[in-house]
């Protein structure tokens, strides 16, 4: 099982059991960005403690790792879980939404998009997946969020909302870090000519 086939099925059990989700992490900068070496799936849900037994239910034993304890807590302290595909060590990070202001926009700007063949996926809108690795990267400092960012406008530059990625980043206290990566972009832009390198 490849990351895309995990996500669709993980897509799938979530939608059976009626947990609404969305697609974030670097699964989904790739999918508007460029491609990265990449062993996690990242899902935001709105998962209740009454859907987590439903929900393991829908991963084999055989073929998964799922601790119902793990997951039960998480739900109850609005944080991260993880269910892990034991053949391939693939691992799936459920981040259980706090319905702060930004989780609840991921939400209503999601799209619905396809991953393989005719199967579609809820993944974060472009601009929503920009302001989640500012976040990260303010608080961890990883620039492997940055690179994703810079991937990101290079490959979909012209279908993002700069002006919705400004205001948010105000709100979420990482407009100097998104300013630092416009300029980096731009500089890089100038020097290739075309942009077509080192973004």
């Amino acid at each position: 099982m490849n990351p895309n086939e995990l996500l669709c099925f993980a897509a799938q059990a979530l939608e059976r059991v009626g947990v609404e989700y969305v697609v974030a992490g670097s699964v989904a900068s790739m999918y508007y960005g460029e491609v990265r070496e990449t062993h996690d799936v990242d899902i935001v849900v709105k998962l209740r403690e009454d859907q987590v037994y439903a929900l393991k239910s829908s991963f084999p034993e055989k073929d998964f790792y799922f601790d119902e304890t793990m997951a039960l807590d998480a739900v109850r302290q609005k944080r991260m879980f993880n269910v892990i595909h034991i053949p391939s060590a693939l691992k799936i990070d459920f981040v259980v939404s706090k319905g702060q202001p930004f989780d609840k926009r991921q939400f209503q700007r999601r799209r619905r998009l396809p991953v393989i063949a005719d199967q579609k996926v809820y993944f974060a809108s472009p601009e929503d997946v920009i302001l989640a690795k500012l976040d990260f990267y303010k608080k961890g400092s990883s620039d492997k969020h940055l690179r994703d960012v810079a991937g990101i406008l290079k490959i979909s530059g012209d279908e993002v909302d700069r002006t919705y990625v400004s205001e948010w980043a105000e709100r979420l206290e990482v407009a100097d870090v998104w300013e630092a990566v416009l300029q980096r972009v731009e500089q890089r832009a100038g020097a290739g000519g075309k942009g077509e390198e080192g973004a």
